[in-house]
């Protein structure tokens, strides 16, 4: 049998994991598989295999990260409204306490709120601009 099959069998099953993980990262490891089982399939000795399988997936991983395809995306589901449906919801505060909190009548329950870092307390609408457990983070309303 040829050792080359070895190698595309197991690009074929980081594929596979790729597709159920939806990452970059398996893909690249595929690529380095397939280098690996062209070089077997090359007569290649199975050291350099080795070699070129570890290179390919290190020269790889590096060049989507100086692409910024590895960048992580996004904000923190604590202040992303895509998953949480209270970001961006607007409530009124009737006073602060002196230690920047309050208490905010919201979706029909008091609610603990925190003002913003660099916002002034003051009476009037805030807009919820993050969740830390179950306390809301206000801006003011603009």
């Amino acid at each position: 049998m040829n050792p080359a099959w070895v190698w595309f069998g197991l690009m074929a099953l980081a594929l596979i994991g790729e597709i159920m993980t939806g990452t970059f990262y398996l893909l690249m490891v595929a690529v380095g598989f397939a280098i690996a089982g062209i070089a077997a399939w090359a007569g290649v000795d199975i050291a350099w295999q080795l070699v070129l399988c570890a290179a390919a997936v290190v020269l790889s991983m590096l060049l989507l990260k100086r692409l910024n395809i590895l960048k992580k995306r996004g904000s923190p589901p604590s202040s992303n409204a895509n998953v949480n449906m209270d970001i961006g919801q607007t409530v009124k505060v009737d006073a602060w306490n002196e230690d920047r909190t309050a208490r905010v009548w919201y979706r029909g329950a008091h609610w603990q709120a925190e003002l913003a870092p660099g916002a002034e307390p003051a009476a009037g609408l805030y807009v919820i601009t993050e969740m830390r457990g179950n306390s809301l983070v206000l801006s003011p309303y603009r």
